[in-house]
């Protein structure tokens, strides 16, 4: 985010895609140590697989000034 001029207070919404639904709760912790304060609305869902073998896979969309 640093070369778009943005960063994490600037995020309005998150999409976040897991592989595996049983990591939610630590995926949510993790989340929380980056959005501790301001938290942006999120949507999370359980997928059959990611590329590359991924675990989670993170969709950002943040304000851009």
């Amino acid at each position: 985010m640093k070369g778009s001029n943005s960063d994490l207070e600037k995020v309005v919404k998150t999409t976040i895609y897991l592989s595996d639904i049983t990591n939610y709760p630590k995926m949510n912790e993790i989340y929380g140590e980056y959005f501790s304060e301001y938290k942006p609305a999120r949507a999370a869902f359980a997928v059959a697989a990611l590329p590359k073998g991924a675990l989670i896979e993170i969709e950002v969309v943040a304000e851009v000034k």
